[in-house]
Parts: C-alpha cells; structure tokens; sequence
C-alpha cells in the first residue's frame, strides 16, 4: 500500500511540473518578432531583399520510389525541412545567394548538392536521389 501511495505521489508532482517543464523547454521553434518567421529564418518583414526558396523531391535511386523523412539541411546555416509522405520538401524565407543541401535518412549514404544558387524572388526546384548503404 505505501508503494502505491508512492507512485500516485510521483505522479501528482509530474502532472503538476509537466507544464512548467514545457514552457521553459529549450527548442528550436520560431519566435515571431515583428518579421516574417519561415523555415526558422527570420527575413525582417521591411527588408528590400525579396526572399528565395528551395523546393524538392527526393527519391531511392534504386527504385525511384520517393522517400519520406530525409532531413534536408542547408550547410552552414539553423534551415531545415523533412521531405513529406510523397518526398516534397520545402524550405522558404531564404536570403538569395549559394547554398550546399544536405540530405540524410537512415540506412542511405548521406548526400550533397553543391553550389545551388537561389535568386531573389525565386523558388528553385531539385530532385534528389539517394543510394543505399
């Protein structure tokens, strides 16, 4: 009996710092501040500079199929999207300029596409294939 009253203890204090835990949690989720948040790259809503993006497909080089959940990281910067059910990826609110994608899902061979320019205004499309291990 005193093991249980323990437990029902335990869980009365977790039930009571859950929310407190969640509000004070460190994550990685946007915080809007007077600007367009996209993509976690704030772009300032007055900045002259029109936004870029990168869309994309990612498929097995195998078989063609398309792969869900490849982590699309752009080099050198906090931006990253995961491709959807049909391999779509998405990422907006970029500055223009050369980016390097990475792309990684378990049990593939990490690629990298080089050098992918993304002018103001503009939304470059990609298709990617990735090999298995």
């Amino acid at each position: 009996m005193k093991n249980l009253r323990n437990i029902a203890l335990l869980l009365l204090v977790l039930i009571a710092i859950s929310p407190a835990m969640a509000e004070s949690s460190n994550t990685n989720y946007p915080v809007q501040t007077n600007s367009t948040v996209i993509a976690n790259s704030p772009v300032p809503a007055n900045n002259p500079v029109q936004a870029a993006a990168i869309t994309g497909k990612v498929l097995d080089n195998n078989s063609g199929e398309t792969l869900a959940g490849v982590l699309v990281t752009v080099e050198g910067t906090a931006l990253q999207a995961y491709t959807d059910l049909d391999g779509q990826f998405s990422i907006t609110g970029m500055n223009p300029g050369k980016y390097n994608l990475v792309l990684s899902l378990i049990s593939y061979k990490k690629s990298l596409v080089e050098n992918l320019e993304v002018l103001p205004g503009k939304e470059e499309a990609v298709e990617v294939k990735l090999n298995n291990d």
